[in-house]
């Protein structure tokens, strides 16, 4: 099988340091499994300069072609492609790659598959994209074959828009490099300050804030922040005693998960949040947000925590965590450890691969 996978959260550039490599790591997961991939990189140079993209001329770059568009993808898309495009599937995210994809499997008559995200669902849903984005992705989401939906939440959310969906959807989870995972189930708290952490690009979405106010005066507690923005001065002031360690590498984030005992982060508008499952193959007990994100993989008080950005609900939940038994600390490290053992890369790129057999 070959498969064409088309979206512009690619990155281009090893160096890049705000592209998430969630779409990188499932095409690299399907090649491990034996199936033929090329990757095409559609910009809308608008799009792209809004969201502070990085710019790359048209042209080939290791294994992503990046073809760049002045204005929404009018026109022969084939033009720029020359003769290489014969797949047999092809599979886009993100509503550029969607919207570009939809063009193409019409020109070549091919099955198409469409990745869904937050942003999918917000240009589904917000009057501003009403002209020109919204028709087209809904186009694109019609013709599919399937809609892989990055996470259980998303996929309840396009259900209640669109049941005449639920024939081809299915959740397209990211998965963990299974030999990043940690066995700390038999951890318990250390006598001294329970270490909490917290990791994001600070955007307002984060809510980083929220962290750092509900740990303000909790003497048992000891916060670490990773991440950078506009926004750090200001994060800086709320408590002197925070440690900031400015943006780390992925690397020595995990290294910091593994010696902290509570990861938490209540963002909102996440598609699914790789930080929250590499948080708990770190062994961390992981506090993520209600409705959103990894809702559905996280269980409240099962294999985790779910709070909302609120402050005094983040303060209770880490009290709640810190009141633990021994007994009930162990278990959810267990249930936790149990959990993420099933979400490994290699297993969700396998199923992703189920599905788009199933239609060819």
């Amino acid at each position: 099988m070959k498969i064409l996978f088309a979206t512009d959260l690619y990155p281009v550039s090893d160096n890049e340091k705000t592209t998430p490599r969630t779409l990188y790591d499932f095409v690299q997961g399907f090649r491990e499994q034996g199936v033929e991939v090329d990757v095409i990189k559609p910009n809308f140079l608008l799009n792209s300069f809004l969201r502070k993209k990085p710019f790359y001329p048209t042209g080939q770059y290791k294994d992503v072609f990046n073809v760049n568009y002045h204005m929404p993808f009018w026109g022969n898309v084939s033009e720029k492609l020359g003769s290489q495009l014969r797949p047999d599937v092809i599979v886009s995210h993100m509503p550029s790659g969607t919207i570009f994809a939809q063009k193409l499997a019409g020109k070549y008559n091919l099955p198409l598959v469409c990745g869904v995200h937050v942003s999918d669902l917000e240009i589904l849903t917000n009057p501003l994209y009403a002209i020109y984005f919204k028709p087209a992705l809904l186009k694109a989401f019609c013709k599919a074959k399937l809609l892989a939906c990055r996470s259980e939440v998303i996929k309840k959310r396009l259900l209640r828009l669109y049941p005449e969906f639920e024939s081809k959807v299915f959740v397209a989870y990211s998965g963990i490099d299974e030999n990043l995972i940690t066995n700390r189930t038999n951890e318990t708290f250390a006598q001294e300050k329970i270490k909490v952490l917290t990791c994001a690009n600070f955007k307002k979405r984060k809510n980083i804030d929220k962290v750092i106010k509900a740990c303000k005066g909790l003497e048992s507690f000891d916060l670490t922040v990773i991440g950078d923005g506009e926004q750090r001065k200001r994060l800086e002031r709320i408590d002197r005693r925070v440690t900031f360690t400015g943006h780390l590498d992925r690397n020595k984030v995990l290294e910091y998960m593994r010696k902290s005992d509570i990861f938490i982060l209540p963002s909102v508008g996440e598609t699914l949040g790789m930080v929250y499952l590499e948080a708990m193959a770190s062994g961390c007990i992981t506090v993520a947000t209600k409705g959103d994100g990894v809702d559905g993989i996280i269980k409240n008080n099962v294999n985790g925590f779910l709070t909302t950005p609120d402050v005094k609900e983040i303060q209770n939940t880490l009290l709640n965590i810190k009141s633990m038994s021994t007994d009930s600390l162990k278990t959810l490290r267990g249930n936790s450890y149990s959990t993420i053992k099933n979400f490994t890369q290699r297993a969700m790129c396998e199923y992703y691969l189920q599905q788009i057999f199933k239609i060819l």
